[in-house]
């Protein structure tokens, strides 16, 4: 299981979930590009930033209800810990 943070091109916007299978949701995620009837859509967030992942559902939904309570510059603080630039991450590629 994934818990991962995605941002718009501008990085103005964050958007958190969880999934058991991180490359199939983020090709969700690009698909929907400009749905405006769903968030990522809506604000064009669609570059992974962060992920992290749990070893099973219940802790990535706690974990993805966890991140979602915190304010936006803990947030921030978290990615920069992981990805100091808020480079888009490719998956096939990350060495992180």
């Amino acid at each position: 299981m994934y818990v991962y943070i995605l941002t718009n091109p501008t990085k103005t916007v964050l958007y958190i979930g969880m999934t058991s299978d991180l490359v199939r949701r983020l090709y969700e995620h690009s698909s929907g590009r400009g749905d405006v009837g769903k968030f990522t859509g809506k604000y064009q967030a669609d570059l992974l930033i962060y992920f992290e992942i749990c070893p099973d559902a219940t802790q990535a939904i706690a974990r993805e209800k966890q991140l979602k309570g915190w304010t936006r510059a803990k947030k921030e603080a978290l990615i920069n810990g992981f990805n100091p630039a808020w480079k888009a991450i490719d998956l096939e590629t990350w060495e992180g």
